[in-house]
């Protein structure tokens, strides 16, 4: 009995969340001609079904000008 209910509780443990990523989620520009990078990682959740993203970042990657113009 004792075994049937450790295997129980480590099944549940083993598919009650996932995480991947990080992904792109979004690029777009601040206006001043840079790119603004959006990541985040998608978190899976079993027992409720839903997907959500988490620890989202943003970076701002300059873009440089072409000398002479």
């Amino acid at each position: 009995m004792k075994n049937r209910i450790a295997i129980a509780v480590l099944a549940l443990l083993a598919c009650s969340c996932s995480t991947a990523g990080p992904f792109v989620t979004n690029i777009s520009s601040d206006g001043k001609g840079n790119l603004v990078v959006e990541k985040s990682m998608v978190q899976m959740n079993a027992f409720t079904g839903t997907v959500s993203n988490v620890n989202s970042t943003t970076s701002t990657i300059r873009v440089l000008q072409p000398i002479g113009k």
